[in-house]
């Protein structure tokens, strides 16, 4: 003991002489950190502009697809720090999405013709909107590669749907949503036959292939998607691609892209030109315009054929009855964005130097007079560009994305071509600024920039090469997102951020104060269908029950333990495993997993998840907590025994340790010293307005359930010492200690929490 002393008393000592040493060392200036690292004041008035203290919150939350991970990936603004990934179309090994019988019910929603899709292509995230701004309550994000729409729940940013779109192949056009989110649209990409499993062969393109653009009922009360209130209308085989719905006087009507209005047929293997050839050969494509609410109507009325199980608005019911006009719009296009008032559409083409403003007013004069320059091959009414059409500006080479900012008329449209990003306002037509990104941006990203009330203040540009920006890790490069200050005459490119998961294709960008997420479910909920688990148990609830071949254990996680800690079986045995987190506490998740079986929970406060596997080989597996919860975290296990058919015990007693009673009165003297700490934590929280902070409510709430742990086990390790059972009267004695101190971690958190955020003497 001396020796420690002395050991310990010289660490604290060369600790304290390098602390000094470091002390003087680090009287460096602003100055001198400039010139050593090469900065500028440029630099150091962005890392200003970006820069969010420890402790502090960013003030915008970003949410942006995951390409090719078929995920969504969380960041905040202006830190740029990750928050993040959400597992949607495919597993996410961290939050157990995919290894869980929970999470795997939602993927099987994604299944197509009974084929499990393991992955998935994330493109364009949507978030819930009321009366055309953001309300922070739904994300809705789809898959391009198959097609598929997802809804995730922002009360706990979980993956709730995913439906399939009955009568698509592929679709690139979703998600975007009305203004008070009544539905969700989705348009199709490359046109296909409608009909499921059916072939037809490119040379009948004209007549058997076809475009739609879906439109998804949402249930808010549900937060569901209602497949059965949902419908699509069919459109011509021209290439659908992104879509905006209107607002204020364009609400009620929607607005897609489409190219390839040539229809044309590749086949370089043949001998023919490329796709690309060939479907850029005309000077213009096709803005679709849709009147959705007089479409709903009509399908309500019995007008849709059904296709798939699905309703469907046949393209000339869609043009006969005025639900369905196009627009010429520049070649190629990308993006079709309605500005906050609701009155202009904008709308870029990769393959033209210009970007054209649609005036909404101009567009249904034309269809009130019935003045259309012709129609298309199929009958649908063709509006004339000059008709439709308040202005085009040049603006560089590539024009994209067009988002607003929240000062009238001003926009910012992505080139992509030009590595840059135009402000430009929209109503005097000219650009007001112009900077260099890199490189080739794709969408770009404003503050709510896609809504009624755009922020402001920053933008995103998604760029979609990297090259030279960051540390060399190989041919395959992150992707860049480059934050950029808005909010001055001039923009100033602030931040570049690697984004290592697939390829972000459009993110959007939330008022982080409209989010409300939960921090802990009811006890015994199902997180993914948001109803009572029936699998959920209390504390002393819990049970193992065999019905033949099937075992179902129905347990609970608290630190630090996981109950039941043996799980016993036979090889071939079925094993259902239901878990319950019991904790209140914020942010105390544990995590469960079981040796080689391949199965992964996330259990979060109040939750209950279960796992299924079978028992199909012999052995002994550990299972435990995967996520670190306490000082004792690797003690949080247990064994899987799966046992031989028919194998008999041949020993009967476990195996024990030595302990004396001067042991037990260590451990008595310990449990007495932590119960000291105790009351005097008791003493401050108890002394203060405590009720008043929820967090610290349910943090007292765990300890105190701690606490009535006590009880038992000191009643146990009291009647062993009577018994001078000094193994079980110490180990028991140590569970007292070991309930005081998840105790006192908690009250020292509460106490903690109470300093820092102006907690008050009560009387």
């Amino acid at each position: 003991m001396k020796s420690f002393a002395v050991k310990t008393s010289t660490l604290l000592i060369a600790a304290t002489l390098g602390f000094g040493a470091a002390s003087a060392g680090a009287a460096e200036s602003l100055q001198d950190v400039l010139k050593r690292r090469g900065l500028s004041q440029q630099d150091l008035l962005a890392a200003a502009k970006t820069y969010v203290p420890t402790g502090k919150r960013d003030e915008f939350v970003v949410f942006s697809s995951g390409g090719q991970s078929g995920q969504i990936i969380v960041y905040g603004i202006p830190s740029m720090r990750i928050l993040k990934y959400i597992g949607v179309f495919t597993p996410e090994p961290w939050q157990g999405y995919g290894y869980d019988e929970n999470s795997k019910a939602v993927l099987k929603q994604g299944w197509i013709d009974g084929k499990e899709i393991t992955w998935g292509d994330t493109h364009h995230p949507a978030i819930s909107e009321t009366q055309g701004k953001y309300d922070g309550q739904f994300l809705f994000i789809n898959d391009k590669a198959n097609p598929r729409l997802a809804v995730i729940d922002l009360r706990d940013f979980e993956t709730k749907q995913i439906v399939t779109n009955p009568i698509y192949k592929s679709e690139h056009g979703g998600a975007f949503v009305t203004p008070n989110t009544e539905y969700v649209i989705e348009a199709a990409q490359y046109p296909a036959p409608l009909e499921n499993k059916k072939f037809y062969p490119l040379e009948e393109m004209n007549e058997k292939y076809r475009g739609g653009i879906t439109y998804w009922k949402f249930d808010r009360k549900e937060g569901r998607i209602n497949p059965k209130e949902s419908f699509s209308i069919e459109a011509p085989p021209y290439w659908q691609d992104l879509s905006d719905a209107g607002k204020g006087p364009s609400d009620g009507w929607s607005f897609t892209n489409s190219f390839c209005s040539e229809r044309y047929v590749g086949g370089i293997e043949k001998g023919r030109p490329p796709y690309e050839a060939g479907c850029s050969a005309k000077d213009t494509d096709y803005l679709h315009m849709v009147n959705w609410k007089k479409a709903e109507e009509l399908v309500k009325a019995g007008k849709a054929k059904v296709i798939n199980g699905h309703k469907v608005l046949p393209l000339d019911v869609a043009a006969k009855e005025g639900v369905l006009f196009l627009i010429p719009e520049p070649k190629s296009p990308h993006g079709v964005d309605v500005s906050p008032d609701g009155k202009f559409i904008i709308v870029s083409g990769k393959l033209d130097t210009h970007t054209s403003v649609y005036s909404f007013e101009k567009m249904q004069a034309a269809i009130k007079a019935g003045k259309f320059e012709s129609k298309d091959p199929y009958g649908v009414p063709v509006i004339g560009l000059k008709d439709a059409l308040d202005k085009q500006v040049q603006l560089g080479l590539g024009p994209l994305h067009t988002q607003y900012d929240s000062k009238p008329c001003i926009a910012y449209t992505s080139l992509y071509v030009d590595s840059q990003v135009a402000k430009w306002n929209y109503c005097e037509g000219k650009v007001v600024d112009k900077i260099s990104v890199h490189y080739n941006i794709g969408h770009l990203m404003a503050m709510e920039g896609d809504s009624a009330d755009p922020k402001g203040r920053y933008l995103v540009a998604l760029n979609k090469l990297a090259i030279d920006r960051f540390v060399p890790v190989g041919p395959l490069h992150p992707q860049n997102h480059q934050l950029i200050d808005i909010s001055n005459d001039k923009m100033q490119l602030l931040y570049d951020m690697p984004l290592p998961l697939g390829e972000p294709h459009y993110a959007v960008a939330i008022d982080a104060t409209k989010l409300k997420p939960g921090v802990r479910y009811k006890v015994g909920t199902d997180s993914r269908t948001d109803k009572p688990h029936p699998g959920a148990v209390r504390a002393g609830e819990e049970v193992t029950t065999k019905k033949g071949n099937k075992i179902e254990v129905k347990g609970t996680l608290i630190r630090s333990h996981i109950t039941p800690e043996t799980i016993e079986a036979e090889v071939g045995d079925e094993i259902t495993v239901h878990l319950t987190n019991l904790e209140r506490a914020q942010d105390e998740t544990h995590g469960f997993t079981v040796s080689t079986y391949n199965v992964h929970a996330s259990v979060e406060p109040g939750k209950t998840v279960t796992v299924k596997f079978k028992a199909d080989k012999e052995g002994v597996y550990p299972y435990y907590c995967t996520e670190f919860c306490s000082a004792l975290h690797l003690e949080m296990m247990g064994y899987l025994l799966v046992k031989p058919k028919g194998w008999k015990p041949t020993k009967t007693e476990l195996a024990k340790a030595s302990y004396t009673e001067a042991d037990y009165k260590t451990t008595l003297k310990k449990v007495a010293d932590t119960q000291a700490v105790i009351d005097s934590v008791v003493g401050y929280i108890t002394s203060v307005n405590f009720k008043d902070f929820p967090d610290v409510v349910n943090m007292v709430d765990d300890a105190t359930d701690q606490l009535n742990k006590i009880k038992d086990a000191k009643a146990k390790h009291e009647a062993a010492a009577a018994k001078k059972d000094w193994e079980q009267a110490n180990l028991w004695a140590e569970q007292v200690w070991q309930y005081q101190v998840k105790a006192a971690d908690l009250g020292l958190r509460a106490k903690t929490y109470l300093e820092q955020n102006g907690a008050k003497k009560v009387k």
